[in-house]
């Protein structure tokens, strides 16, 4: 009696394993089909010559050899790092003065949830409204822009921001910027909060006024938060499409001006109809997201050995 209800609360338990991989097989099947095909088939066809509309013709490493001499994709790239540049100084200088003066042990800031939710908020409006709002505002003829820096003295005529390079490469960055301050000012208070209440609580005994304590506390172990909201807003900056390319539709001269590497590899897959090169230069920006992740690793990790050590 005892071998055979064994042998019961065996296949039970097999059961019961069985049902778990039927619960798991829509997510798996989802997730080959929509995920890993769309990854393998890319790859295959990073070495073909395929266009939309002919059978694949395997060209090699053609088209990888063909990246490093494109020009106009090394612009791009050039004006994909201008673009994150002016977006990181301003999305963290601006989340990291937020988090200062809402961390502050002594003047205690009330309310701080509903901070965050009004500086989260630019983050949940669609792309597409927030690109044909500025794209409005920044108008050199009937922008409300122009008329606001008229109307307090500033300028004397309309500035074209859409049609200056320099100007406009600025105007999406902060745009950026406004959109994204608010998650990286949510992830820093984040880590601000994981600090530890007893290095205030000695630095306070000490007499540590608060500069120094945000300076030899706050700030030290604060460093992979913000190392990590750098990193991903450089991943982030490496796929910029929606802004710049829905902000300067239509306008050839514009589009030159923040043409980024995605926009760039658009271009080639659904405008130029050359899909297997578009395909290589999608997995050059794999390969460099890659390294920019293993890279943050590292350096997360020596930190976390040298502090344990």
């Amino acid at each position: 009696m005892k071998a055979a209800d064994k042998t019961k609360k065996t296949k039970g338990l097999h059961n019961r394993d069985n049902m778990g991989y039927a619960f798991i097989a829509p997510f798996v099947l989802v997730f080959l089909t929509f995920n890993i095909y769309p990854v393998a088939r890319t790859l295959y066809l990073s070495f073909t010559d395929y266009s939309g509309f002919n059978v694949p013709t395997w060209v090699g490493l053609t088209n990888y050899i063909r990246v490093f001499k494109d020009k106009l994709l090394w612009e791009a790239f050039g004006n994909t790092v201008r673009i994150w540049g002016i977006n990181i100084i301003l999305q963290l200088g601006i989340a990291f003065l937020l988090t200062i003066v809402f961390s502050d042990m002594k003047y205690r800031t009330r309310g701080l949830s509903i901070f965050r939710a009004l500086f989260y908020l630019p983050n949940l409006i669609a792309a597409t409204s927030v690109a044909y709002l500025f794209k409005t505002m920044l108008d050199w003829k009937f922008g409300s822009f122009n008329q606001i820096l008229k109307g307090i003295g500033l300028i004397s005529e309309s500035v074209d921001w859409m049609g200056t390079p320099p100007l406009l490469r600025t105007a999406v960055g902060v745009i950026g910027a406004w959109m994204w301050f608010g998650n990286s000012f949510i992830m820093l208070m984040a880590g601000v909060q994981g600090i530890n209440r007893d290095y205030y609580e000695a630095a306070a005994i000490d007499g540590a006024g608060r500069w120094k304590v945000f300076g030899k506390i706050t700030l030290p172990l604060l460093k992979p938060i913000m190392l990590y909201v750098a990193i991903t807003s450089l991943i982030g900056g490496l796929q910029l499409f929606d802004i710049p390319y829905l902000m300067t539709l239509g306008q050839q001269k514009q589009v030159r001006a923040v043409n980024t590497a995605v926009m760039h590899l658009y271009t080639m897959a659904f405008k130029n109809r050359q899909i297997g090169y578009a395909g290589a230069i999608a997995f050059i920006l794999f390969f460099i997201i890659c390294i920019c992740s293993i890279l943050v690793y590292l350096m997360m990790y020596s930190k976390k050995r040298k502090e344990e050590d």
